[in-house]
């Protein structure tokens, strides 16, 4: 077993917090050691590092000096490939998120191994993500609970607390990535020629610091006309490189001819219409969830999209990610807002400089009766369970796991910022306290205005 306890080196260039004397004897959050030996831990490349899960389970103490406390559960014990992840995530912040893949064997001799980490299903492809300009650390955990029961595939997540060659780093999140693995996407490997050519894919709307695929269509303003440059498509399963000339010829043909149906005047069609080539609920399910968090990222920025094979389901469906920024959190074009619509935002996006804009997609999608008819029935039946007391639940639930053995308060001493700005934050909370009563006043106005805005009465 790597040694736990007594091994903080000196602070290197992988980004160590404010204070690196934060001691830590015992939560109820699970415990990651990862020992990368004094390296730098690149962004662009995966380094070999040691890494060690303590969780001793639900209503359990996990302690820190396994010295003292032998025969603690160990969870995972090995090898991962281990790099920094994210866009702004990563640039914005200086507590760093984490990609991970567990091996089996250094990198230089192992190759990738499926486990299971604190009870989520089998995957060797993971996340920690690093909360930090989200004060109350729980804006992705609380989307992602949200439309669990509504979307078909949303990712899970677990708090832990979080140490880097023996200094603590703080709260984060190890979570799913969204992927090809059996126990999420479970995408096959598309195949040359016939039906298997036709899936499985991942495609993502997003930034264009990867080889991409560029759509012929523009954003629009709110009087349709285009606007800014391109947006674009990466391809995430299988990468670029990945994919053989007819795959690659494939996805991107498909991808032609669902924006084409789109800006088609027949678009709406009943047979020959968007709906052969997406799920519309799947796409209403996700433009709820962001629109419930006035999400300034939705549908331009980590815009997830999976295509089975056509002998299967081969339209378009949609996935939930990257929700930090969500529910009041911005001060950003108009993000603190809970009122109005974020599909309607390219105006204020392009106004502000931003150049990553909102498909057409939402916008046209949104000028359909029958679209709408749909939406506001979906809303209907979110609100059979979505209540507020529900709601408040999850987030209650969510502050004890952070409150009850003190782990936002270290969280707190490492990274201390209460009181002072934290880009982009449009409130700027005096405490943890103050940060969860602002998020739940923040989501009880949201509803409402959802409920007023979709037809929606609740009594």
């Amino acid at each position: 077993m790597l040694a736990l306890t007594g091994c903080k080196r000196a602070p290197t260039n992988n980004f160590p917090p404010d204070d690196i004397t934060v001691e830590l004897t015992a939560t109820n959050l699970p415990i990651v050691w990862i020992d990368v030996s004094g390296r730098t831990i690149s962004q662009s490349q995966r380094i070999d590092a040691r890494m060690i899960i303590i969780d001793n389970g639900k209503g359990q103490l996990n302690y820190a000096d396994t010295k003292k406390y032998p025969g603690q559960h160990i969870d995972y014990q090995g090898h991962v490939a281990l790099r920094y992840r994210g866009n702004s995530t990563f640039n914005d912040s200086p507590k760093k998120p984490y990609s991970f893949h567990t091996l089996d064997g250094s990198m230089k001799y192992g190759s990738k191994k499926s486990v299971k980490l604190l009870g989520m299903g089998k995957d060797y492809n993971w996340a920690l993500i690093a909360p930090y300009s989200d004060r109350s650390m729980m804006r992705d955990l609380l989307a992602f609970e949200l439309a669990r029961p509504w979307m078909q595939y949303t990712p899970h997540g677990r708090y832990c607390e979080v140490f880097v060659d023996g200094i603590y780093y703080g709260v984060y999140i190890l979570c799913e990535v969204v992927s090809k693995g059996k126990h999420r996407l479970n995408l096959d490997k598309p195949g040359k020629t016939g039906d298997p050519l036709t899936g499985d894919y991942l495609v993502e709307v997003d930034y264009d610091d990867d080889v991409h695929y560029r759509s012929k269509y523009h954003p629009v303003d709110s009087n349709n006309n285009a606007i800014n440059d391109k947006f674009i498509h990466i391809h995430k399963s299988p990468n670029y490189d990945d994919l053989n000339k007819a795959q690659l010829r494939y996805i991107n043909s498909r991808i032609d001819k669902m924006e084409d149906v789109l800006a088609s005047p027949g678009f709406n069609d009943p047979q020959s219409g968007y709906s052969r080539y997406i799920d519309v609920m799947s796409f209403i399910d996700y433009q709820l969830a962001n629109e419930l968090g006035h999400n300034i990222d939705a549908y331009r920025k980590s815009c997830k999209l999976y295509k089975r094979r056509d002998g299967v389901d081969g339209r378009f469906k949609t996935v939930l990610w990257d929700m930090n920024l969500a529910y009041g959190n911005c001060n950003l074009h108009e993000g603190w807002r809970t009122d109005g619509w974020v599909y309607e935002s390219n105006d204020l996006l392009n106004k502000a400089g931003e150049q990553f804009l909102i498909p057409f997609w939402w916008t046209r999608l949104n000028s359909d009766e029958t679209y709408q008819s749909m939406l506001r029935e979906r809303w209907a039946q979110y609100r059979t369970t979505l209540t507020e007391g529900h709601v408040m639940a999850i987030i209650d639930s969510l502050t004890q796991e952070l409150t009850v053995q003190r782990a936002i308060d270290r969280n707190s001493q490492a990274w201390p910022r209460w009181g002072e700005y934290v880009w982009p934050n449009q409130y700027i909370s005096k405490d943890f306290t103050d940060e969860v009563a602002f998020l739940k006043q923040w989501i009880r106005e949201r509803i409402a205005w959802m409920d007023q805005a979709l037809g929606f009465s609740p009594n």
